[in-house]
């Protein structure tokens, strides 16, 4: 297919990709005057032209009168932040930094990035932090996202890839269970998937607390207890042993593991199973005979399986599953994650997690050390060690051994980090704190230091969708006067503070050194470059030289452990860190709403996207015993903090549970911040509460 000519901005149709969820909808863009106009592109693969109301609005920043368009700081005297030159702001910055450094060693300085990053930021924030910053402590947002599944993913099948086959492939498959996942609302345009599936005599099955839209799609829904999905999992297993379902040929010979697993898995038949998720009896048999009966399925897990302090465990019981099934591997069959944000695949690829390097190579191992040091130039002995995780560093941070300066990226921690109670004091006893961002976020208002950045119409970039597949977001117009794309922030910091060797500031340099840095990882891109990703419209990795294809599908022939056999896991159900008692008897779940996104920084400032602001859904049997009313103010309270907020009494959810959604200041001051021990997933998607008028 002939496209326009893109890499620098024209007044032509400009073809790129949605800056909001991992789908990363193709989308056409069109100057007009000071707005962009969103146009289809119908022949990209996985949406066909369709767009959800955030992508068909999403031109709404461009020429926004909250935009950033000039450097700001933080006036000591009056404690207000001014106008500043770029010069003065990152002489300002680069001498802080230098001098923290030196008093503290570099340790001193934290970096904390986001799942919304190009793959070419990513990975020079990662390079920022441990060649020109020398610090350990560096992580980001996405570790918030998608971590347990990808822990999940790589003990039990070697390799962290969302989806290891294509969106499209879920058409063809016989029973579709989803675990956790709202797909209907959080990524309306893949819901064609579904509508396409169950045309072709497909069945869905929906596993989430909430009866949602996606959930009205679904053939079978069961609504457990938040924190209870694992015993749900235990429990298909227990059932698919005892049904002769388990695929013993396949269990022999491409895993190990299953005998403890079966073991563990016989002590959860259905009635203890209803016991602790309170889903009946009758709906798990249902589901087992559904899954028994196929011989194709898919389960596909998302935050609400993996935002757990179980999360991990939790991915690893259906991965389990899935794995009895003999599923992974096969056409139209396996498991998979529904990754959340952006770039939440690409992000964690390429270096911004506390313990990776670019390729998905771990810190602590000698061998990767040494290869991506040689492609930055540097002494592998020069690179620190592993880091803290997302919440631990900033739960350090202003502490004698943690943080004393911070440089933010793409992420508005104020909001979305759990107990930001807690959080944000740790902001504010920093003594430097940098934002760089579009608007003044509830982070930015924070600030000493604040940056005005691109945003993705404005810059080229590569992102990493949901099913691996590497895209490309071109520039279609130039940014505002006085703002400046990340990478050429990013470089200009880094040789003001000494770094050891320069940083390119065009992206395709950026990504074809990334492509050098992840050769003979687990994620290799080193086959990928930018003209190929026009040419293909994506390339899925792993892709480790230009000649090969790319791979659509994982697992066909092996998985990617040494030995090419995937590892069933035995797991224990603890249940949440916080049980419900007599002071707060309530499950507190959280979780989007179809017109915003994330911690809502861009999507409640574009006037076409409703912004009613927070609620809380409740039932109307807990709404009868506390004189709740629809529409009428009620105050959730937990052990951290309290939210007012309006009620929507609604018949969807469960009596023992709430919901409120988090894209408003307040959510995250209730939820709980125990951390998964594998992934540090802290546990946003339950906790205890209580709820009054």
């Amino acid at each position: 297919m002939t496209r326009p000519a893109t890499r620098t901005a024209t007044r032509t149709a400009t073809r790129t990709h949605c800056p909001y969820c991992s789908l990363q909808c193709g989308m056409t863009l069109q100057p007009r005057g000071r707005t962009l106009e969103v146009q289809p592109w119908a022949e990209f693969p996985v949406n066909e032209g369709g767009l959800c109301r955030k992508g068909w609005t999403a031109g709404g920043l461009r020429g926004h009168r909250e935009r950033l368009t000039s450097p700001l700081l933080r006036d000591r005297a009056t404690g207000a932040l001014r106008e500043a030159s770029w010069d003065e702001a990152l002489d300002l910055l680069a001498g802080r930094l230098r001098a923290l450094r030196a008093e503290h060693g570099p340790d001193a300085v934290a970096v904390f990035g986001g799942g919304g990053l190009t793959n070419e930021k990513a990975y020079q924030l990662g390079k920022l932090a441990r060649v020109a910053l020398g610090t350990s402590q560096i992580d980001y947002n996405g570790r918030w996202c998608m971590s347990s599944a990808a822990s999940a993913g790589n003990r039990a099948l070697g390799v962290d890839r969302g989806l290891p086959f294509p969106l499209a492939d879920v058409e063809g498959t016989e029973v579709l269970v989803l675990v956790g996942s709202n797909l209907v609302e959080t990524m309306p345009p893949a819901a064609r998937h579904l509508d396409r599936l169950r045309e072709n005599g497909g069945r869905v099955v929906v596993i989430d607390p909430r009866r949602t839209p996606t959930a009205d799609r679904a053939d079978l829904v069961l609504q457990p207890v938040p924190g209870t999905d694992l015993v749900l999992a235990l429990g298909l297993l227990h059932l698919l042993d005892a049904a002769g379902a388990v695929d013993t040929a396949y269990v022999e010979t491409r895993t190990t593991g299953w005998a403890a697993v079966k073991a563990a898995a016989a002590g959860w038949w259905p009635e203890r199973v209803e016991r602790v998720s309170g889903v009946p009896a009758a709906q798990l048999r249902e589901l087992a005979d559904l899954l028994a009966g196929a011989e194709k399925a898919m389960v596909l897990t998302a935050r609400g399986a993996e935002q757990h302090a179980q999360g991990t465990a939790t991915v690893l019981a259906w991965i389990d599953v899935a794995l009895a099934l003999g599923l992974p591997g096969r056409p139209h069959s396996g498991w998979g994650c529904l990754t959340g944000q952006g770039n939440g695949q690409g992000g964690r690829e390429h270096g911004q997690k506390a313990d990776q390097l670019p390729g998905y190579r771990m810190i602590d191992d000698p061998a990767a050390r040494a290869h991506v040091a040689g492609v930055w130039g540097v002494e592998p002995d020069s690179l620190p060690g592993p880091g803290r995780s997302a919440y631990e560093l900033l739960e350090a941070l202003g502490t004698e051994d943690g943080a004393k300066a911070l440089l933010v990226f793409g992420s508005n921690i104020a909001v979305s980090a759990p107990r930001t109670g807690h959080v944000v004091p740790r902001l504010e006893a920093l003594d430097l704190l940098v934002v760089a961002d579009l608007v003044m976020s509830e982070t930015a208002a924070l600030a000493d230091v604040v940056l005005p950045v691109t945003q993705w119409a404005e810059e080229t970039g590569t992102m990493t969708n949901l099913e691996g597949r590497v895209v490309l977001r071109e520039r279609a117009v130039e940014p505002p006067a006085g703002v400046r794309d990340e990478l050429a922030l990013i470089a200009d910091l880094a040789a003001r503070v000494g770094s050891p060797v320069p940083f390119s500031t065009e992206a395709a340099e950026v990504f074809a050194e990334l492509g050098r840095a992840s050769s003979g990882g687990r994620a290799d891109y080193a086959g990928i470059d930018h003209d190929r990703i026009r040419r293909e419209e994506g390339v899925f990795w792993p892709c480790p030289s230009p000649e090969h294809p790319g791979t659509p599908r994982l697992f066909t022939e092996r998985f990617a452990h040494a030995d090419g056999l995937a590892r069933f896991v035995t797991v224990e159900h603890a249940g949440p860190a916080e049980p419900v008692d007599d002071a707060y008897p309530l499950h507190l779940t959280t979780g989007r709403v179809l017109a915003q996104y994330q911690s809502g920084a861009q999507t409640r400032r574009i006037a076409e996207l409703p912004d009613d602001g927070p609620f809380v859904e409740l039932h109307p049997m807990l709404a009868d015993r506390i004189g709740a009313h629809h529409g009428e103010p009620v105050v959730v309270t937990t052990r951290r903090g309290e939210l007012k907020a309006t009620a929507r009494v609604v018949d969807t959810i469960r009596p023992d549970t709430v919901f409120v959604p988090f894209h408003w200041v307040g959510a995250n001051r209730l939820t709980h911040d125990a951390l998964d021990p594998a992934s540090r997933m802290p546990e946003f998607k339950v906790c205890a509460c209580a709820v009054r008028t």
